[in-house]
């Protein structure tokens, strides 16, 4: 399992969200390279990026913070938000980020994740994010008609990295993960898929490391790890116990 911490971009500045409304947000930190340092030095082994300005405006915002953090830290991170065009894919593999996150493309023009997948299938992810069991695009403002499993069934013979399943009721709210329809996602598709959105304590590291969400690549963790109700040292000791064994 990989715990993923979220850095959320709004303005230069990392932030955290509740469901995903941008007027509902929490400064944590006002320099996100800082942030992506603290969370290197923690002990963590990958960060999970997201452009949230870029996610409303269909192209990259805060692509000077997402340098900074490249430039900070030496491990990988997978980041989203604005991803919706080759050339966008080719600057940010370029530049170093490990995976790029294709969200609202992925429900309105599938063809292009199967194209950024052809560049390199093993660097590109979809991000599928839930409201009332329908995938919410462009910023999570607009709702679609489709289920995250009919969207995740396109991409089956694509082969891409994984997808990151949000449980946008949750996200933010510190209700805990949505593990049974993430787990339910997970055993219908062949996409390792990560969960997101809700958690809140050590108890969600717990049942991510239970034998019925091993088939699970990992989860994300935001508001927790910043307000202190999940430490991040007693997390990743926990997960590290459970791969030595």
């Amino acid at each position: 399992m990989i715990l993923f911490p979220a850095i959320d971009l709004k303005d230069g500045q990392c932030v955290r969200l509740e469901q995903g409304d941008m007027a509902r947000a929490t400064v944590f930190h006002r320099e996100p390279a800082e942030q992506a340092y603290a969370f290197e030095q923690a002990g963590f082994e990958y960060l999970h990026i997201v452009d949230l300005d870029g996610a409303f405006a269909g192209k990259p915002v805060n692509a000077s913070a997402v340098d900074r953090i490249l430039e900070a830290t030496n491990i990988p991170l997978q980041l989203g938000g604005g991803i919706r065009d080759m050339a966008t894919v080719e600057g940010w593999l370029d530049k170093g980020v490990s995976r790029v996150i294709i969200g609202t493309a992925a429900v309105r023009d599938p063809a292009f994740v199967r194209e950024a997948a052809q560049l390199d299938r093993a660097r590109v992810a979809v991000g599928l994010d839930a409201r009332d069991g329908k995938v919410a695009v462009q910023g999570w403002s607009e709702q679609s008609e489709l289920s995250a499993l009919e969207i995740a069934r396109r991409f089956e013979d694509v082969g891409v990295a994984a997808i990151i399943y949000t449980d946008i009721a949750r996200d933010g709210m510190l209700k805990g993960l949505n593990l049974d329809a993430t787990i339910a996602l997970g055993d219908a598709v062949s996409i390792p898929v990560i969960a997101s959105g809700g958690l809140a304590s050590l108890d969600d590291i717990r049942a991510m490391l239970e034998p019925r969400a091993q088939k699970l690549e990992g989860a994300i963790a935001g508001r927790a790890l910043y307000d202190g109700r999940l430490d991040a040292k007693e997390a990743m000791t926990l997960i590290r116990a459970a791969r030595a064994n």
